[in-house]
């Protein structure tokens, strides 16, 4: 059967994808093995089984490998359907509102988020601030929408988008410290502050999220390293 037999996921402790697959394994209920991967010197495990992005997350189901992070997400609710909750709703209106959502979170808080992490100039640094606190405030209205006053964005339930966005929280939760920017606060995402309290104290979320100490000094070591590749490559 489909949700029967070895999972193994390739990850790296700091990746917010690996992070959301994590979530999604927790919540489920499911027994894995995750690998440990050095992307400075990536593993001929990781590029046989994803030689075309040749990133992490990679699942292994049985010697099979899923890649992507919400493509890993969708393809464990489906084979371990009868396993733990359901992560995507099951009415096909509901599921398009929530992969809606997914998508926003990736292209209107990832990109901008990643534009401030490596930012030139203040200008520049500024901008993408700005669009993420866009991004956010969008959210707070999201939220308040489909939770129907519920804790999560799936309700009383953890669901798809509370996967997608709980696996950038860590890094989210570090750019206050690392942008100087606080991105969640009661005067204008109340519904998101208390949403962050009620997941961070989930158990999958206190195995599957990395510590915010941790990751800060993690990102500042590498936003250094591409700041002196940046200058290195201006020079010559």
């Amino acid at each position: 059967m489909a949700g029967e037999g070895e999972l193994k996921l390739l990850s790296t402790w700091a990746s917010p994808w690996a992070s959301r697959v994590k979530l999604a394994l927790h919540l489920k209920g499911l027994s894995y093995e995750n690998i440990e991967q050095d992307l400075n010197s990536k593993s001929d495990l990781l590029l046989a089984f994803n030689p075309v992005h040749k990133k992490v997350p990679v699942l292994i189901h049985n010697g099979k490998p899923i890649c992507e992070s919400v493509v890993i997400i969708e393809y464990i609710d489906e084979a371990y359907g009868s396993t733990g909750p359901s992560l995507l709703p099951t009415d096909p209106y509901e599921r398009a509102i929530a992969r809606f959502w997914v998508d926003y979170i990736d292209h209107k808080l990832v990109i901008p988020w990643k534009v401030a992490f490596i930012a030139n100039t203040e200008e520049d640094k500024t901008e993408a601030i700005k669009q993420i606190l866009v991004g956010v405030n969008v959210l707070e209205g999201a939220l308040k929408e489909c939770s129907n006053g519920k804790p999560f964005f799936g309700g009383d339930n953890v669901g798809y988008v509370d996967i997608a966005l709980g696996g950038l929280l860590a890094f989210l939760q570090g750019t206050e410290e690392l942008c100087g920017t606080k991105l969640f606060g009661t005067a204008n995402t109340p519904l998101l502050l208390a949403w962050v309290e009620h997941f961070t104290a989930l158990d999958a979320a206190k195995v599957a999220l990395p510590d915010v100490n941790k990751l800060v000094v993690f990102a500042r070591t590498r936003r250094a390293r591409i700041a002196a590749t940046i200058n290195v490559s201006v020079k010559n």
